[in-house]
């Protein structure tokens, strides 16, 4: 079936849909974006004389958050005249003219019972044959089809952009157990050709590659804080650009996305994966919940990790949050020894074996940080993916790393690391030992020109996947 894209609907204001609107807009196509309508009235509105009735009215969630994002930095979109593209309207009076959309997106709240609601109001006006998906980051693909018609399910399936979509590569495609094989195959290549995507296939499984893997690296180190007694700015300079990571390292990333996000994230792995090996990882430090309870989630609520306040003189400073005493002090000059000495190294690959064997407290965190890591993403062949290749494209498309775990273990020696996680009681799963016994003895290798990897199933190396 010859497909094209010419208008899209999204269902759901918030951060998410209206920076995926702001996306589609960006590359030309037109968007009708969605919300409910007000509960009721405020007091500015009643005074300024307007009714019920009134679209000014009915439309005010979504036109608000549409603007709120038009402002927000980074910017959404290219230039202001791209948001013309843009028209609102609410489930009520507006969910009808979703009939003329070529594809349909779903991004209201994390709740399977609220999607489930807003799908059975898709179905009734929605044109058969057209796209529906939904932009969860975690809930099942298969639970939000339950009741839905044939056709809606054939057209279904996820679509997870992450946030910023205008700015982060990642694309996920989840599969419902009825979706047609022509729906995935263009979603991949229209994400990858048009939104300028890296399209990851993923299975339907809780928090799907990037959050599960991303995530439980972030736990990690949450607990592994704790236990080293290491502040959050020594963290963040430990896992930034040194790492080939972004600037906003660890904390800094939370605050960004948002640490009511990444809970839920966490809350979830831990409520769904009954089996995971590394479960009691996903459990909130003690900091972490009294964050929540503070409501301190990060830029979204004005303080999270870090807090942004005015100095005496005026001038804005960044202040650091305490993790014992939870007070926010002035950010001080982190001396980290083996810090300075890489310094000299540009080369990533050089860089990161020599932080690894570091000896001292930063060789110490990164040996115990990888190793759980390594650990982690062992178990998850192949329950989160068959194809060791797409877990790492994932995480790197989605947290912005410049080598994947994978690749990264490689790098530092696949059967000399697993000697290393014995000693720490982290051996891995049971096929890396296949992996070292067998000729390839890597995840990944060139061969006559093509990137091959290592296929767990055939126990043998094959070509990657155009």
């Amino acid at each position: 079936m010859n497909r094209a894209i010419k208008s899209i609907a999204v269902l759901g204001s918030g951060i998410m849909g209206s920076r995926i609107a702001c996306h589609f807009a960006n590359i030309g196509v037109k968007v009708l974006l969605l919300d409910i309508v007000p509960a009721s009235l405020s007091d500015v509105q009643q005074k300024s004389g307007l009714s019920l009735n009134d679209p000014q009215f009915r439309n005010s969630i979504v036109n608000s958050a549409l603007q709120q994002t038009l402002k927000s930095s980074p910017a959404p979109i290219y230039k202001s005249s791209i948001s013309k593209l843009i028209s609102t309207g609410n489930f009520i009076d507006n969910m009808k003219d979703i009939a003329g959309c070529d594809w349909v997106i779903e991004a209201v709240v994390e709740r399977l019972d609220v999607k489930q609601s807003v799908f059975e109001q898709v179905e009734k006006y929605r044109t058969p044959g057209t796209l529906i998906s939904t932009n969860t980051s975690g809930l099942s693909i298969n639970a939000m089809a339950e009741g839905r018609s044939a056709d809606f399910r054939k057209h279904f399936c996820g679509t997870h952009f992450f946030n910023p979509p205008r700015y982060l590569q990642l694309l996920e495609i989840i599969p419902g157990k009825e979706t047609s094989n022509e729906v995935l195959d263009f979603l991949e290549d229209y994400g990858s050709r048009f939104l300028g995507k890296t399209t990851v296939r993923c299975k339907d499984t809780p928090a799907f590659i990037a959050n599960r893997i991303g995530v439980f690296s972030i736990m990690s180190l949450f607990h592994l804080v704790e236990k080293m007694q290491l502040t959050i700015d020594e963290v963040d300079k430990l896992t930034g650009p040194v790492l080939g990571r972004p600037k906003s390292a660890t904390f800094r990333t939370c605050d960004v996305v948002g640490l009511d996000t990444l809970v839920k994230v966490a809350r979830d792995v831990y409520d769904y994966c009954p089996n995971d090996e590394s479960r009691e990882t996903f459990l909130l430090p003690k900091y972490v919940e009294e964050l929540v309870s503070r409501k301190w989630l990060g830029d979204k609520t004005g303080q999270g990790f870090y807090k942004k306040v005015k100095s005496a003189e005026g001038k804005s400073e960044i202040l650091s949050l305490d993790l014992k005493s939870l007070d926010y002090q002035p950010k001080g000059k982190i001396r980290i020894p083996v810090l300075d000495q890489v310094k000299v190294v540009d080369e990533l690959r050089q860089r990161i074996p020599l932080l690894f064997n570091a000896a001292d407290k930063a060789g110490e965190f990164y040996r115990e940080s990888f190793c759980r890591l390594f650990r982690y993403i062992s178990f998850r062949v192949p329950e989160i993916s068959d194809d060791i290749y797409k877990i790492d494209e994932a995480v790197c498309a989605g947290f912005g790393w410049d080598i994947g775990p994978f690749a990264l273990w490689q790098l530092l020696g696949i059967e000399q690391v697993v000697g290393l996680m014995e000693k720490m009681q982290l051996p891995p799963a049971q096929w890396v030992y296949g992996l070292i016994d067998n000729k390839s003895g890597d995840f990944f290798k060139g061969i006559e020109g093509l990137k091959h990897c290592y296929d767990i199933a055939s126990a043998s190396m094959r070509p990657l996947e155009n």
